[in-house]
């Protein structure tokens, strides 16, 4: 199974269109993982022309998100389950309040967002991914999102690009 994992799209702010790499990757998707600050349903909408999408709302989202999303989630997908929030809030950091959101859940992957910031890292024996942004890469030298394939293991697959037009 080919899962896309993004974050903080914030379009259409950063971007009028999806960006053509994305859209590569896309195309033969069968699940979107986003992990909030779509900034509007119109991202939802245009990532749902190529999979189902699954995703939770971050702080830069507008109402029409917020009401239709929640701030965290669980996902299935294979034998694995698979933690999905943004991440913000006040006080520690990113990394850290994501780690409490799921503390005493049973996941074997957590993903988030918020610091635009594409990592990778075993914590505890508990994998956590954060894919970047693929239109808002602030002071990293490339956008980026992820390829996720669940197979006998999960298997993440960081995708970097310098132009997102």
């Amino acid at each position: 199974m080919k899962i896309i994992v993004l974050s903080d799209t914030h379009m259409p702010r950063m971007a009028k269109a999806l960006p053509p790499r994305l859209i590569e990757e896309l195309t033969d998707a069968e699940l979107i993982l986003h992990a909030g600050d779509f900034n509007t349903v119109k991202v939802i909408h245009a990532l749902e022309e190529f999979a189902p999408v699954i995703g939770v709302y971050g702080n830069a989202d507008d109402q029409n998100i917020t009401s239709r999303l929640p701030e965290k989630q669980i996902v299935e997908a294979g034998p694995f389950r698979i933690g999905l929030v943004h991440g913000h809030g006040k006080g520690k950091t990113t990394e850290k309040r994501v780690l409490e959101t799921f503390s005493g859940e049973q996941i074997d992957m957590l993903i988030y967002g918020h610091s635009h910031i594409p990592s990778f890292k075993m914590i505890d024996g508990l994998q956590v991914l954060n894919p970047g942004s693929a239109t808002d890469k602030r002071r990293q030298k490339q956008f980026s999102f992820v390829k996720l394939t669940v197979e006998d293991t999960l298997n993440v697959e960081f995708v970097y690009y310098d132009r997102k037009l």
